[in-house]
């Protein structure tokens, strides 16, 4: 269908106190009424794959438009309808359209690989990466609303036949149902809920009838870039299910929109509890005060900030890294200015699980002290006599004549 052409200036950014109704500037865009845009089916068939698509909506970069085309056979572009109606195509670096638009700059990398957790080599069968003694992670799904240029999945992109395949499915129960060790399932992907209610019902049934199986989680971004998935007919089923979890994933406070909350919200009624799990990307949440209007965004959503994540080494990535020492210094000026729970744990991913990142607020013994370094960064002596205790690894000793003392 022929559309007008809409320049960016016709749109507004979105801020945390400039709240739009996505639905009707989305639909404005895409020339189709909001019920239609609303529809979740219609975004994955309306999903933006090229340059070309995008011709009659907005005018994008001249980089951008390359990138579309250069980057097919490394990381095809996929963007929801909804995700485009986030974004501020005046400005090069907003950060949704750093997260979803394909760039020339994916081309280059150092140090890029294609599975940097080697979750192939940690798969005992298909799809099913087992790091954990007691849990797994299932990739059963192929297909996401959004492809995130930094997604560390990548490598799946160029495999076909990965989405909801009968065989894969059930290869991965019978291994499920065959250790019972396991005791909690991640349902992942891709976006496990980019399917039919009754495919991913009919795989729940499956998966409770395996006695040792005590929690189902699913990793799905929709709350975030396809929301109007969430429907209260979905939500009612994953509830005959429980205990059932979501985590999804929110990097910046411009996705925390009231169509996002709604989802939410679906969700939470039927006492289904919602993580975030964020991962830290340049010009994108890199600096304390974007990650504090983020988490307290979330925690307004009763969204609970849970992980966010030291970007992967994915190939076609390090336009969007940061050095960790960055990340440390974010963790360390978001301690202190906002809610306790709203802090997420800091974490790398590693091929042999997650490693806690944490500012070393502990800076060595002082005698029968340990010496702490404050939020004020001054220090601050304890009372923590060793009472003949053998640390495994002792504290550095020094004297800190200054430190407060009890």
């Amino acid at each position: 269908m022929s559309m007008p052409f809409l320049t960016p200036n016709d749109f507004h950014v979105r801020t945390a106190s400039n709240q739009k109704n996505v639905t009707k500037v989305g639909a404005q865009m895409f020339g189709v009424s909001e019920e239609t845009f609303a529809n979740w089916r219609w975004q994955m068939k309306s999903q933006i794959q090229s340059a070309n698509d995008l011709f009659h909506i907005l005018k994008i970069s001249k980089n951008e438009e390359e990138a579309f085309e250069q980057l097919k056979k490394q990381f095809h572009a996929g963007i929801s309808p909804y995700s485009i109606a986030l974004m501020d195509f005046n400005n090069l670096f907003d950060p949704v359209r750093l997260q979803l638009m394909p760039r020339l700059e994916e081309l280059n990398d150092k140090y890029g690989v294609s599975d940097p957790l080697k979750e192939v080599n940690n798969s005992p069968v298909k799809e099913v990466v087992h790091v954990y003694k007691d849990r797994i992670a299932w990739c059963v799904a192929q297909l996401c609303p959004v492809y995130c240029r930094y997604c560390f999945r990548k490598r799946r992109d160029s495999e076909d036949g990965l989405h909801f395949n009968p065989n894969i499915i059930d290869k991965g129960l019978e291994y499920i149902a065959s250790n019972k060790n396991i005791r909690d399932v991640l349902i992942t992907g891709g976006d496990p809920f980019i399917t039919h209610d009754a495919s991913i019902e009919n795989l729940l049934k499956k998966l409770r009838a395996i006695p040792h199986v005590e929690i189902i989680r699913f990793g799905t971004r929709t709350p975030v870039s396809l929301p109007y998935r969430i429907t209260e007919e979905f939500a009612d089923m994953l509830a005959k299910y429980h205990p059932i979890w979501i985590n999804t994933h929110f990097n910046s406070v411009q996705e925390l929109t009231p169509e996002a909350s709604a989802a939410i919200d679906t969700l939470l009624k039927r006492g289904i509890p919602v993580g975030n799990q964020s991962v830290f990307l340049k010009d994108v949440n890199d600096d304390v005060e974007k990650m504090r209007l983020l988490v307290n965004g979330l925690v307004k959503m009763r969204v609970r900030p849970y992980y966010i994540y030291h970007p992967q080494i994915v190939e076609g990535t390090e336009h969007l890294r940061i050095p960790l020492e960055k990340g440390l210094d974010v963790m360390r000026g978001l301690r202190g200015t906002t809610t306790g729970f709203a802090n997420p744990q800091y974490v790398l991913d590693t091929p042999t699980g997650k490693i806690p990142l944490s500012p070393n607020h502990v800076l060595a013994r002082d005698g029968d002290y340990v010496v702490v370094e404050q939020l004020t960064k001054e220090p601050w002596a304890e009372p923590s006599p060793l009472e003949g205790y053998v640390p495994e690894r002792p504290l550095p000793q020094k004297n800190y004549p200054f430190a407060h003392k009890v």
